[in-house]
């Protein structure tokens, strides 16, 4: 069961945190995540799944920031985000969609749980001009039934930052 926009709103403060909040993000049922103005790039022509890969950080000024296509963007939302209670997901703006602009590549699903900034994979399908604070993504939440355990991993919990893949910790 997806939650309303109006059961988001009540949940507020109790079983779901969104800071800052802002009452015309919110949908029927869904809430709009903004884009931060901090974007990671890969600084290496190969990526290796065992290794921790360098990043290197773009700041996307006020009058924007063009992306290029077959490139790979990690940001994050403006907004932090937790639950214990439900299942938190993420998806793009139809808007933002519309316009070749792919938020997330896999990991648009959240764990119960789950405390921190989402972090995006933003991939676009031509040139794109992308700004700061724009209304990018959407965050809902399915109710979850039966027994569960919440999110506790180390790897992304709680985190301040653009998350690049933490992946190479799996090998350890």
């Amino acid at each position: 069961m997806i939650l309303s926009g109006r059961e988001i709103r009540n949940k507020l403060g109790k079983e779901i945190v969104i800071d800052p909040f802002s009452e015309k993000q919110l949908n029927p049922n869904s809430y709009n995540l903004k884009l931060h103005n901090e974007l990671l790039v890969y600084d290496e022509e190969i990526l290796d799944m065992k290794k921790q890969n360098k990043v290197k950080k773009i700041v996307i000024p006020e009058e924007g920031l063009l992306l290029e296509p077959g490139k790979l963007y990690l940001g994050r939302t403006e907004e932090y985000t937790a639950t214990d209670k439900y299942v938190p997901m993420l998806e793009g703006r139809s808007s933002v969609g519309r316009l070749g602009l792919f938020i997330h590549v896999t990991a648009g699903f959240g764990d119960v749980g789950f405390k921190g900034y989402w972090t995006l994979e933003i991939f676009c399908v031509q040139p794109i001009r992308i700004y700061p604070k724009v209304e990018i993504c959407q965050i809902y939440y399915h109710s979850v039934e039966g027994d569960y355990d919440q999110y506790r991993s180390g790897k992304y919990q709680n985190n301040e930052g653009v998350q690049p893949s933490l992946l190479y910790k799996d090998f350890e």
